[in-house]
């Protein structure tokens, strides 16, 4: 999941705190997401799929 939100983030060319910001999901999530210590709930995903403009099954596709 956390590859899926790398790349909409590299492409919007915003940082985490940027999303972070915007969507409520705390810095620390992404980085807990990142080295596998969490998995996602799911309105953090919504938040970051409603953001990124994308559906929230886009996270799922590929188990990345």
């Amino acid at each position: 999941m956390y590859q899926k939100y790398a790349e909409l983030r590299d492409k919007a060319k915003v940082t985490d705190y940027e999303v972070a910001k915007q969507t409520g999901v705390a810095t620390a999530t992404l980085t807990n997401w990142k080295y596998g210590r969490y998995n996602p709930k799911f309105d953090k995903l919504m938040a970051l799929a409603k953001y990124f403009e994308v559906p929230v099954e886009y996270f799922a596709a590929n188990n990345n």
